[in-house]
Parts: structure tokens; C-alpha cells; sequence
């Protein structure tokens, strides 16, 4: 009797990321459907797997965290040169009769070219590329994050396009964040509908309802994600400044960590927002459930994003949200959000009060989030990714 056997390439960043909470959250449910699972990553990817109880999986650790000590640069090519030697030298043995599959996590090249280089080697392999979001031009100053250099913005664009250009040419699967993202790689030839799978993220449904509802919320706005630039966290703290303007006693919560967390603690002093803001750094579990249900809404100001599912994690306690009307997220959040144009943060912030002010507007938003959000499950999303794979190996 065949098995699927999934084989992974799993770099395991500083900050966990979207396209690890999926690698993480699939991986466990795949796991009691029979799929035989190889997690080939470095010591700090093995350690965020065995914080979120993922067993039953064959880990390989190929690099310690000793290498994290000389900084990101050079840890990174570490990390690539070791997947790459282990690709292109290790053993592995793949049984005829199994449904062998190479994973690579996400775009970056520690996890896609050790794939790559796994898939011309053995020619026979299934290589799903995981690509869940497209870096925007560099020379483009009006999409471009704040706290990101130039030359760093134009090296991610350009690695990018190497990566792309090898999953377009040899990938036999993609799994992308959105439906617009998907049409960016379906081409009818290689790589079919069938053969490009949008996995918008997950949310977990059961936990929030073991955190009983508080007496009274604490927070009028919630953000959850990395304080990374693409996620507009250093906007956020214009926006709640001019929330604060309107309403002085306006309390932000926010979730997370990440290189701008200095940045943002700075900020947030110079503004003398130290009593309307309170930072809470990763926070997962019960007690994220916990602040979120202490909040009323849910702000998602992303400033170039795929989508982002931390959002509907607050989503599913029935938080409506505010974002700005990107793309990307008109497809992701179609409704439980209000939208406000683009880089608009005083705008924004008006919405902000505007939900916080008009209690049929935020019921009738709230309801729309609930609804969202159910879809979401993670068992749902699973399976269905799952059965992507079975679809797309039978047009083979």
C-alpha cells in the first residue's frame, strides 16, 4: 500500500511567520491522516515546531543556533549552503510505491533551493513551492514600508525573482496566499488551476471558546503580527495618534514582536502614548485569546501584504476590523472589515472611531466577522490542502 511521504525544507526564521503557522498547524493534522513527514531545518525551526506540539515527525537538524550569533546575513547563507549540501550529497532513500513529496516552506532561498535541487535529482519527486507573497518593486517609493533600506528592499526583490523564475520552470505545485496570486503562476501549460492552490491561512476555532468573555474590554483596538515593516506597525502608531486626538483615553493593544520593536517602543515615547498603548510582545494560546476578547475591534494596517490571518484569529471572537483597501485584501477580508483608501492613516484612524462610535455598524460587522472567520478552521484548511495535492498528482 503506498504512502505519501512529505519531505520539508523548513528554514525556521527569527520571527514566526505566516507560512510557518501553516507549515506547523497542516503538518499536525496531516500527520493523523497517515502522511509520513521528513522536517529537514535548522535548531530554531525545530524549536518553534516542539512549541507548538508538532510529534509524530522526523526531524533533521542541519544547523545549530550557534550560527545565529554572526547576524542575519551570514546566518542566512549558512542556511543555504547547508540545505543545499544535504539536497545535493545526502542519502535519501524515496520506495517506488510511496507518493514522494519535496516541500519548500516559502520563497527564501534556504527553503526553496535545497527543493529545487532535490527535484533534479530525483526527477520523479512531486515539488510543491510554497510562495505566499510577492515583494513589491523597490523602485516604487508609494508601496514601499517604512523602516526598510533600499539596497535590503532591492536584494529581497531580486531573490525573489530568481526563486520565481525556478518554480515557474520546474515546480510541480504552488501554494500561494490569495486567488490573485494564483494567476500570477497559472500558465495552462505546467502548471495548471489544479496545480496552483490558494491556503489563505487558518484559525483556530475551539480555543477561543475555553477563555470566558470579560466583564469589560480594556482595549478598544487590537493589532496581531510581527512588527515587521510590511505589516505598517510604525503607521499604526501615527493612526492611534490622531485617534487619541479625538478620544484621550483610546487603548491599543498590540501582539507581537520583531526587528521594529525598538522602533515602535520609541515611537510610541515620542508621541507620549505610553498610557494609550500597551505592547505586549508574542503573546500565543489561551492568553492571546484572552487580550483579544478584552478588545473591541481588530486593526489590520498592512501597507503591502498577501492577506495576514492574524486578524481572523480576533475575527472568530467577533471583533470587526479596519484595514486599509489593498488588493490583496479586498479577496481575503471581503466582508467584517471596513476598508479606508490606501495609506490614508487619518482616514483610518476615523474608522477606527467610527466602529468604536456607531453600535449597528459594529454589530452588523462583527456578525459578518464570525461568519468569515468559521471558514477558516484549520482542520478545514488542511484537508482541503491536502486534497489539492491528491487532485493535482491525478492529472499527472
Amino acid at each position: 500500500m503506498s504512502r505519501t511521504v512529505l519531505n520539508v525544507f523548513f528554514n525556521g526564521f527569527w520571527n514566526l511567520s505566516g507560512s510557518d503557522r501553516i507549515l506547523v498547524e497542516c503538518s499536525k493534522r496531516w500527520i493523523k491522516y497517515g502522511v509520513v513527514m521528513n522536517i529537514f531545518t535548522v535548531e530554531r525551526g525545530y524549536n518553534l515546531c516542539k512549541s507548538y506540539d508538532l510529534h509524530g515527525v522526523n526531524y533533521d537538524v542541519m544547523l545549530s543556533l550557534k550560527f545565529d550569533r554572526f547576524g542575519y546575513l551570514l546566518s542566512y547563507v549558512a542556511r543555504i549552503l547547508r540545505g543545499c549540501t544535504k539536497a545535493a550529497f545526502g542519502k535519501f532513500s524515496f520506495n517506488k510505491e510511496d507518493i514522494t513529496i519535496v516541500y519548500s516552506s516559502s520563497d527564501f532561498w534556504p527553503d526553496s533551493l535545497p527543493a529545487w535541487i532535490l527535484k533534479m535529482r530525483y526527477k520523479s519527486i512531486c515539488w510543491i513551492s510554497g510562495f505566499y507573497f510577492f515583494v513589491p518593486t523597490p523602485f516604487n517609493k508609494e508601496s514601499s514600508p517604512k523602516g526598510v533600506r533600499w539596497l535590503l528592499r532591492l536584494f529581497y526583490y531580486l531573490s525573489q525573482v530568481t526563486v520565481y523564475r525556478l518554480i515557474r520552470k520546474y515546480a510541480d505545485m504552488v501554494w500561494v496566499t490569495n486567488e490573485l496570486d494564483r494567476w500570477r503562476f497559472i500558465d495552462g501549460k505546467r502548471l495548471s488551476a489544479n496545480k496552483v492552490f490558494a491556503i489563505k491561512g487558518g484559525v483556530d476555532v475551539k480555543t477561543p471558546s475555553l477563555v470566558p468573555e470579560p466583564v469589560e474590554k480594556k482595549f478598544d483596538a487590537i493589532f496581531i503580527g510581527r512588527l515587521v515593516p510590511e505589516k505598517g506597525i510604525l503607521e499604526l502608531i501615527d493612526i492611534w495618534k490622531y485617534v487619541c486626538e479625538k478620544k484621550e483615553d483610546a487603548k491599543l493593544a498590540i501582539l507581537g514582536s520583531g526587528p521594529l520593536n525598538n522602533q515602535v517602543q520609541n515611537k510610541i515615547r515620542q508621541y507620549g502614548l505610553s498610557d494609550n498603548i500597551k505592547t505586549f510582545g508574542f503573546v500565543d494560546g489561551l492568553e492571546k485569546f484572552k487580550i483579544i476578547k478584552e478588545s473591541k475591534i481588530v486593526v489590520h494596517p498592512s501597507i503591502t501584504d498577501s492577506g495576514g490571518m492574524a486578524a481572523c484569529e480576533a475575527m472568530i471572537c467577533g471583533l470587526p476590523g479596519v484595514s486599509f483597501d489593498l488588493e490583496s485584501l479586498r479577496a481575503y477580508y471581503p466582508k467584517g472589515m471596513l476598508k479606508t483608501p490606501t495609506y490614508d492613516l487619518k482616514i483610518f484612524a476615523n474608522n477606527v472611531l467610527k466602529l468604536l462610535n456607531e453600535i449597528s455598524l459594529y454589530c452588523n460587522l462583527s456578525k459578518e466577522a464570525i461568519d468569515l472567520a468559521k471558514d477558516w478552521d484549520w482542520d478545514i484548511v488542511a484537508k482541503k490542502a491536502l486534497d489539492s495535492v491528491k487532485n493535482s498528482l491525478s492529472e499527472q
